[in-house]
């Protein structure tokens, strides 16, 4: 049995529930998990787990600064450890931006740092108009605008896939 370590960053919740889902899938696969958030994982020791997870959002275009510095302080440890990272984005939507060789956003993030992740996955994220504040609520709805993206305000759509999710937890088990 493998004890896995998946660490993750989420703005609205979408990527958070990813990772829950993930975990179950992993836990049924016979697999030991540790889920914590960006802001947990000082109180955990990478180079104890069997493999390493990393999950992100998108926010206005960009990963967060955290996780970035969560790669490069642990890279050695990721480089010698069966591993992963999965990013959550609205344009993920889109089917020809749901792969991670098509997807910009994290082609772009991976440009940035220097891990090399062995496997990489890409998920369609969630809007949620009615629980975002005023000024989230119109840049957003003026990113979908531009993008061709739902824009109706009370709005609540979840675009991600689940099925590309178990996929994706059957994986990880089996890295």
């Amino acid at each position: 049995m493998s004890h896995i370590l998946l660490v993750y960053a989420s703005h609205d919740g979408q990527t958070e529930k990813i990772c829950r889902t993930l975990q179950t899938i992993i836990q049924q696969a016979g697999q030991q998990i540790t889920v914590l958030s960006i802001d947990q994982a000082a109180q955990a020791d990478p180079a104890a787990f069997d493999k390493i997870v990393i999950g992100a959002s998108i926010r206005y275009g960009k990963h967060g600064p955290e996780i970035a510095a969560f790669i490069k302080q642990n890279q050695a440890i990721l480089d010698s450890k069966p591993n992963a990272f999965f990013s959550v984005n609205l344009v993920a939507r889109k089917p020809e931006k749901s792969s991670p060789a098509s997807n910009p956003y994290l082609q772009k993030f991976l440009k940035r740092i220097t891990w090399h992740p062995k496997h990489l996955a890409v998920f369609a994220g969630k809007i949620d108009y009615p629980s975002y504040g005023l000024f989230d609520r119109l840049l957003i709805r003026l990113i979908m605008w531009m993008t061709h993206g739902p824009t109706d305000p009370k709005a609540v759509i979840e675009f991600t896939d689940w099925e590309q999710v178990k996929a994706f937890g059957q994986q990880i088990a089996n890295m």
